[in-house]
């Protein structure tokens, strides 16, 4: 059995089910250690536009899990409780299911991805986490701005989010590739390769985890169609 990760992505359109949405950011906390077969888990919310802000989008929230296998998984999102719970609010839901392939670094102490042992030779997926360190977070937010506009304006990147557990000291970034050409290319060049040297040069993260995916398979949509849709996908 190989591990698989899911991120999973609601969207509150009614005040109502976004203050239910916002509640659950602490009730949740409560359910999700009982589902079953569930690993490790986070509750993030997200910022606004891409998410990559440091100002919350109270519509759209999103959880975190690892499970032991692919069907498992895909059982456990369409069936638990808490995750049906939240379909049920949501004016729209996406999961995506993804095998680990390189991991370096911790969330919370842990080390939460099992690699796989599998080559990934189609869509991939990136995400990054840092706890940022609050004395130099109003430059670390400064940089962000120039990067989220040179991802929007990427023609190869077929999704990306910016979401947290605790605004503007915590950050995850999701983005999804055709491939390890393509995404490495983003990496390295323009700003992120200058956000990248300016937080290894300063020092500015307490707790950094860079981790990629090969992209299994998905459920839902967002935005109205999948984001893999147009992905040779394996």
């Amino acid at each position: 059995m190989s591990q698989i990760v899911t991120l999973s992505l609601f969207r509150f359109d009614r005040t109502r089910d976004r203050l239910w949405a916002f509640a659950m950011m602490g009730a949740a906390r409560l359910s999700l250690p009982r589902t079953p077969d569930i690993g490790f888990w986070k509750l993030c919310g997200s910022g606004t536009g891409e998410g990559f802000t440091p100002i919350p989008n109270l519509g759209v929230y999103a959880i975190l899990a690892t499970w032991p296998d692919h069907e498992t998984a895909r059982n456990r999102i369409g069936t638990a409780t808490i995750f049906q719970r939240y379909r049920n609010r949501a004016a729209e839901d996406w999961t995506v299911f993804l095998s680990p392939t390189s991991v370096k670094g911790e969330w919370s102490g842990t080390a939460p991805f099992t690699i796989a042992d599998e080559t990934a030779d189609g869509p991939l997926a990136a995400l990054t986490r840092a706890t940022v360190k609050p004395s130099i977070a109003a430059k670390f937010w400064k940089r962000v701005p120039d990067i989220s506009s040179v991802i929007g304006a990427d023609q190869n990147v077929a999704f990306k989010i910016g979401i947290g557990e605790v605004p503007l000291l915590h950050q995850v970034t999701f983005s999804i590739w055709p491939d390890a050409k393509r995404m490495a290319n983003f990496a390295r060049t323009g700003h992120h390769a200058e956000a990248i040297r300016a937080v290894r040069d300063n020092n500015w993260f307490r707790e950094e985890l860079y981790a990629r995916f090969a992209v299994k398979s998905d459920m839902g949509t967002w935005n109205g169609a999948s984001p893999l849709a147009n992905l040779d996908m394996p």
